[in-house]
């Protein structure tokens, strides 16, 4: 068998670990340099922001804990050490005091210590004293608690003038500690042995003892176990109370964290409505602070796609009504060139007809796309107020004048009412001639013949200007009111005037005067007439609030329950 065909992994046989489950491996075409997937192993320390903060919070206190317990046993140690070697140096002193008075009651007069053919040898009641009876015994098990060694010698005087003991060699006894360690005692070698003596400087002789206890027995090691063990106990209590600690406080960080990830998912995913819940109990003032950001950049998100898809809708309504009103015209006047083209165009009168009908659709082109060229202007921003202080009268008087002629034409009325001192305000001067302009052409179209339209200038008690084109023509419905600044919007009742209107007139008006952060205000009553009233601040340029939407302007409307004519 061929080793090459029957192994996956011989020569010549690529593995594919990036290959679906159940692909088998397949030969290797020269050049080939496949990748193998290969997937790091999964982490095993904690991802998430609370199991990590309880960890860290868990490790501290066990750091803490790890570092601070041996410093305090050893420093019991010590303590303990010290109090053992200084209670055993006290019992030295007291075993050689009261063997001092035992030996002075036993000899009496007599030397303790003599020197014999050159040695020095004890007082046979001395002697006796130490070997007979259990006293070494008694002492070492019942006082000491120790092993204990005993030398005698003689004494002298230092330059200190204290008594101090000379051991002579000999004369020791030592016993071991042979009895039964109290509870909770063991033999303890490490405890330094103590070292005590007693002089006796008596005028016949000199003598002294010294007692050495060492190997003591001693609580220190088990009192050290059960404090280790105690601290032990305490460690594993406190490791678990700061778990529940540390969980819990994670748990409150955690918590706000988790709302926002939460809310910014439901942003992520398209609800604008999304919001965080600031609460003042779960999470700090840095948290607190994050989630009221959230939400105002969630709220101002919302608005901003709220204007976006307005606009849009808005744009696509524009675009249609503009494809609408710039076929009608286009219609017309191809209509009029094919009537041309044919017999009725060897009529002279039939041919002068059509030409004056083409030239006013050529006209209403021109004025179409005027007024729409300076709407776009406007909302685009790309049209900037020329703010300047003057007397808005003559402003208001020279956009009269201009419709003087058309008013004589049609028979009407057209009157101004200006006050006799200047009204001086800053505004736009063409802008503002502009909205008079339009509105005074706007009364002119649908007030007959015989009619008046009259055009005021007030001085209003701030200081600013309101402006009033009032006529008594056909008056507009109570139910077109809130749709009469709309684009294109010329009413249901327009009847001759539809054909000469472009449905935008207004709309100009109502964004130069937003431009200008005034209002426009308008009343009317069907089959008596309309008022429009223009208030413009005294400096559009004063830190003044913004009118809002059209649907919450400020207007008057005065309902007629009979039907009426439309506005354009």
């Amino acid at each position: 068998m061929d080793e090459r065909r029957s192994s996956p992994t011989g020569p010549g046989v690529i593995p594919d670990q990036a290959d679906e489950p159940g692909d088998r491996s397949r030969p290797a075409a020269p050049g080939d340099t496949r990748r193998i997937a290969v997937h790091a192993p999964r982490p095993s320390v904690p991802v998430s922001f609370q199991s990590r903060l309880t960890v860290a919070f868990v490790a501290v206190v066990a750091v803490t804990l790890g570092l601070i317990a041996p410093v305090i046993i050893n420093r019991l140690d010590d303590f303990f050490r010290q109090q053992e070697e200084q209670a055993l140096r006290v019992h030295a002193l007291v075993i050689a005091t009261v063997l001092s008075q035992f030996i002075g009651e036993a000899v009496g007069t007599e030397a303790v210590v003599a020197e014999v053919n050159g040695t020095m040898q004890l007082n046979p009641k001395v002697v006796d004293l130490m070997t007979r009876g259990t006293l070494m015994e008694t002492i070492s098990g019942e006082v000491a608690q120790a092993d204990m060694q005993v030398e005698f010698g003689t004494a002298h005087e230092d330059t200190d003038g204290k008594w101090v003991t000379d051991a002579a060699p000999g004369l020791t006894y030592a016993v071991v500690f042979s009895g039964t360690p109290s509870r909770g005692q063991a033999r303890d070698p490490s405890i330094t042995p103590a070292r005590s003596s007693v002089a006796i400087g008596d005028p016949d002789q000199a003598w002294g003892v010294e007692v050495t206890l060492s190997n003591p027995n001693t609580s220190r090691a088990s009192t050290l176990a059960s404090i280790t063990g105690l601290l032990l106990v305490m460690s594993l209590v406190a490791v678990f109370v700061a778990v529940l600690v540390a969980s819990f406080v994670a748990h409150r960080f955690a918590t706000p964290v988790t709302r926002l990830t939460e809310a910014s998912r439901r942003v992520a995913e398209g609800d604008l409505s999304a919001r965080v819940n600031p609460d003042a109990e779960s999470g700090t003032l840095e948290l607190q602070a994050l989630t009221e950001q959230f939400n105002t950049m969630a709220a101002r998100l919302q608005e901003s796609v709220e204007i976006i898809r307005r606009d849009r809708d808005r744009s696509r309504d524009f675009l249609a009504d503009v494809s609408h009103e710039l076929r009608t015209p286009i219609a017309a006047m191809h209509t009029f060139i094919e009537l041309l083209q044919g017999p009725a165009g060897k009529d002279p009168a039939a041919r002068a007809e059509f030409l004056e009908s083409s030239a006013a659709q050529l006209d209403r082109l021109d004025w179409l796309a005027q007024n729409l060229l300076d709407l776009s202007k406007l909302d685009s921003g790309l049209v900037l107020l020329d703010l300047r202080p003057d007397d808005v009268r003559g402003t208001v008087e020279s956009a009269v004048e201009q419709h003087q002629a058309t008013a004589e034409r049609k028979g009407i009325a057209l009157t101004t009412v200006l006050p006799d001192r200047p009204l001086r305000i800053s505004h736009d001067s063409p802008r503002v001639g502009q909205v008079v302009g339009n509105l005074v052409g706007n009364a002119l179209k649908f007030t007959g013949r015989g009619g008046e339209v009259r055009v005021s200038a007030i001085r209003e008690a701030d200081g600013g200007a309101r402006i009033e084109v009032a006529d008594t023509g056909v008056g507009i419905h109570p139910a077109e009111l809130p749709h009469i600044f709309e684009r294109f919007y010329r009413g249901s009742q327009a009847n001759e005037a539809r054909g000469t209107g472009s449905g935008l007139g207004l709309s100009i008006v109502k964004t130069i005067v937003d431009m200008h952060h005034g209002t426009v205000e308008v009343e009317s009553r069907v089959g008596h007439g309309s008022r429009f009233t223009v208030t413009l601040p005294r400096d559009p340029s004063a830190p003044i609030g913004r009118p809002g939407p059209l649907a919450a302007e400020s207007q008057r409307i005065v309902d007629d329950s009979s039907p009426g004519a439309g506005r354009a």
